[in-house]
């Protein structure tokens, strides 16, 4: 009886956090968004998104390791490699080129890709924050299973990847990261020359991974309203 006891506080404690974790970050991709769009309304230009917003995107994505270890430590049932595979490419994108290359910050494929987050975020979010309580309206579960089908290619293509490539001649001109390649046969710009190559099939993996789990999540709730 203690250990159920136990076992039960520990549950309530985990739920509670994952509750709090995902509030907060539903919250935070919902202030990106409006920043963003306040910001084209105010100068009709997607020029600003960076400035807008770019900031916080930057600490919501280097928090979003959290989620990573959740998965570690079976907190939730995600597992590590996908959230790890996701987390990389993004937080790799974002701080490791966006943030440090003022001269792409301007660019459309930024709008693009931060539109594509905030939105697919703060539906995700929302979900599993709803999911802690238990109150979950279909309707959401359903927009979280259904419009990843468009935001993630058109943050991946038009968004990751081309910006990316308008990224290499910045990269080239001036050597970034040369100390940190310097003991290594190939510099950044080479890695992120092959980073390219491999990003669609990378990016289709976890596509084809987001499908299963639409399949899971909405068959089910399928089968019960057939029963």
């Amino acid at each position: 009886m203690a250990a159920e006891r136990r076992n039960s506080r520990t549950s309530r404690l985990s739920n509670l956090y994952l509750f709090a974790y995902n509030s907060l970050q539903a919250f935070g991709w919902s202030v990106s968004l409006f920043r963003i769009l306040r910001s084209v309304v105010i100068t009709k230009s997607v020029d600003g998104a960076y400035a807008a917003a770019g900031e916080l995107i930057c600490l919501l994505q280097a928090a979003a390791f959290l989620e990573v270890l959740h998965g570690a430590l079976g907190i939730v049932p995600s597992g590590v490699l996908f959230p790890l595979m996701q987390w990389a490419g993004r937080t790799h994108f974002l701080l490791a080129i966006v943030r440090r290359i003022s001269e792409i910050q301007e660019s459309p494929s930024v709008f693009i890709t931060f539109i594509a987050w905030c939105l697919s975020d703060v539906i995700r979010y929302l979900h599993y924050a709803l999911n802690c309580l238990k109150c979950c309206p279909p309707w959401i579960t359903y927009l979280r299973y259904t419009t990843f089908i468009v935001l993630y290619p058109l943050g991946i293509a038009p968004g990751e990847i081309w910006l990316m490539f308008q990224a290499l001649p910045f990269i080239k001109k001036t050597g970034l990261y040369a100390g940190f390649f310097s003991s290594i046969p190939f510099n950044y710009y080479d890695f992120v020359r092959v980073l390219l190559l491999f990003y669609p099939f990378l990016w289709f993996k976890l596509y084809l991974h987001l499908f299963k789990q639409r399949r899971s999540k909405l068959g089910k709730r399928h089968e019960k309203k057939k029963n």
